[in-house]
């Protein structure tokens, strides 16, 4: 495992698409667009859940998949269709009142930048794009986004316990 994290997270923050999906849209005959979720990373959700952790999902696009993992898994903080994502950690950090050791964020492009940057553990997966894997102190899951990355961080949180 390549991630190392302190037993002080309490809250895991992520992306969605380039995180929990393989980056990809699939889009049928009909125009209709899915995306390829991992079970490894949907299992992830309900485990932190089921140890007491606060989970957060900070999204660029809207997502059906998000909402049915938001009310299976109740979590916490869901945002969709979120452009500047760093407003959004500002108040889950403020709302929850943590500190700097006390949640993680996980993103893969340039609108996770100021969030990767804000945040004092950093994680992303091989896929990111350079600016972000450039970034002072990220870490990278040695597991491909959509097969398991999200899974990766949740088993090093486990693991820090």
């Amino acid at each position: 495992m390549s991630v190392k994290l302190p037993n002080t997270i309490k809250f895991i923050i992520t992306d969605f698409d380039g995180i929990c999906t393989d980056n990809c849209v699939y889009i049928d005959s009909k125009g209709e667009m899915s995306r390829k979720i991992n079970f490894k990373d949907i299992m992830g959700f309900s485990i932190l859940k089921k140890n007491g952790y606060k989970v957060g999902i900070i999204s660029g696009e809207k997502n059906s998949a998000i909402e049915k993992i938001a009310e299976t898994f109740k979590i916490d903080e869901v945002h969709q269709g979120i452009r500047i994502k760093i407003d959004v950690i500002k108040s889950i950090v403020e709302k929850y009142d943590l500190s700097e050791d006390e949640y993680l964020y996980i993103g893969d492009d340039v609108n996770d930048y100021d969030s990767l940057c804000f945040t004092k553990y950093r994680i992303t997966v091989p896929e990111a794009v350079k600016k972000i894997k450039d970034i002072d102190g990220i870490q990278i899951t040695e597991t491909h986004c959509g097969e398991g990355a999200f899974r990766e961080v949740v088993d090093a949180v486990l693991s820090a316990k």
